[in-house]
């Protein structure tokens, strides 16, 4: 289906100043992109009156364990080794893989109802992020989480999985990266083994790194080196990475994330409500580094809600570093926007509204309480919004979600289904 969006405002990234602007102009969407240019007379389309609304990029999710919404709230309040070893872990190991696919549709009305269109996933339940994400329509790119000493040896069995997720389930709104788990997990040899196959396949690459202290101290211990300098001498930091966290810098790690390319993901809830401390984003951005917003898993923030995350993220910075301008609205939503599409090597199609672009698109009330009056429509968003303003959402030139109902997911079954779940192996 082709689109006529009018009456509507649009969020408008400015190259040149490197800010949006707010802009009045119609749409159209044809063949599932952006495009500026009237229908001819004979096309067929549908008009979507935008009036009092505004029309802007997707949010873009980067970094989340997405099937983690069945452990919501269940460990809260302790500590990062307890919470990951004693309390994660043991119940992922017990989960039924198929139950992972209800989880991942439990996310997807979350992130598209809080105006989310693309996520990075790291997941264990082989294909069911996958097919969770394809019969949503959301916009995904996913990795199955590696681990051990050898990705042809004792990681052989879950890089397979990993390349056969790849062969099934890849089309246009699914990518796949290639994804070890973090330092503790899996090997220096492992890491490098991985980078070699991304470059053999053109893949992207993520990881966790530097998320704790202790994840740190102990790799200083066994290795000598920082997390960062151990990943960039196995040739793993290039532009095709994407480093969750980064919360515990020391020495030259800036210095060697910025040569390499690599893009940082701040996960400001998580980090914060793990104790973790938090990344040093400030310093990142004089640097240059490319940096990104995600939410990581629900056991750990405990909400997908992209909003929520940016202005946490802006207001904690500024009390941190006693400083009202770092940060700013207008930059924390490049963060999450055209950074983010950068980073995954899709800039120019995703994260921005301009010709030729994805047509992957979210429309807010701008007379929800939250916005009202719209005094500075781009502060708003970091501000002010709660996600509760969504009204629809397009990914791919389709809608997910149209004046709050959603097409593509049964809620109702979601519900029953992750209850269920719940119920049994919690």
């Amino acid at each position: 289906m082709n689109y006529h969006i009018s009456g509507g405002k649009l969020l408008v990234f400015q190259e040149k100043e490197q800010l949006f602007s707010i802009e009045e102009s119609d749409l159209y969407i044809k063949d599932k992109r952006i495009s500026f240019v009237p229908f001819d007379t004979a096309e067929t389309y549908e008009t979507v009156d935008a009036e009092g609304m505004l029309v802007m990029p997707g949010l873009v999710n980067m970094h989340t364990h997405a099937y983690m919404t069945i452990v919501r709230n269940y460990a809260d309040d302790v500590p990062f080794g307890e919470w990951l070893f004693n309390r994660v872990m043991p119940v992922e190991d017990r989960l039924p893989v198929e139950a992972a696919y209800w989880a991942n549709q439990l996310a997807f009305l979350e992130m598209i109802g809080t105006g989310t269109t693309s996520y990075v996933d790291m997941h264990m339940y082989r294909c069911q992020s996958a097919k969770a994400a394809r019969d949503a329509g959301m916009r995904g790119f996913i990795g199955r989480g590696l681990v051990g000493e050898d990705l042809y040896q004792d990681g052989e069995r879950r890089f397979r999985e990993a390349l056969d997720e790849k062969e099934e389930f890849a089309c246009d709104t699914l990518q796949f990266l290639l994804s070890p788990h973090a330092i503790y997990s899996a090997s220096p040899k492992l890491y490098q083994q991985v980078a070699e196959e991304c470059r053999k396949r053109g893949m992207l690459k993520q990881t966790h790194l530097s998320e704790s202290v202790t994840e740190v101290q102990n790799c200083l211990s066994q290795h000598g080196k920082t997390p960062v300098q151990l990943l960039y001498d196995c040739g793993f930091l290039d532009e095709g990475t994407i480093l969750a966290h980064c919360v515990q810098m020391q020495g030259n790690d800036l210095e060697l994330i910025k040569m390499s390319g690599a893009a940082v993901v701040t996960n400001p809830a998580s980090n914060a409500k793990l104790g973790n401390g938090f990344a040093p984003v400030l310093q990142m951005h004089e640097k240059g580094i490319d940096l990104c917003i995600g939410t990581d898993g629900t056991s750990s923030n405990n909400t997908l809600n992209m909003f929520r995350e940016m202005g946490l993220l802006s207001l904690l910075h500024k009390g941190i570093c006693g400083d009202c301008t770092a940060l700013p609205a207008q930059y924390v939503v490049k963060m999450a926007t055209v950074n983010a599409a950068k980073a995954l090597g899709r800039e120019g199609e995703l994260g921005v509204i301009r010709e030729g672009a994805l047509a992957d698109l979210v429309f807010l009330d701008l007379h929800a309480p939250s916005l009202f009056p719209n005094n500075n429509i781009v502060s708003s968003l970091c501000y002010s919004a709660n996600g509760s303003e969504v009204s629809s959402v397009m990914i791919n030139g389709r809608f997910v979600m149209r004046k709050g109902e959603f097409l593509t997911i049964d809620q109702e079954r979601v519900f029953h289904e992750v209850q269920k779940v719940a119920e049994k192996y919690l």
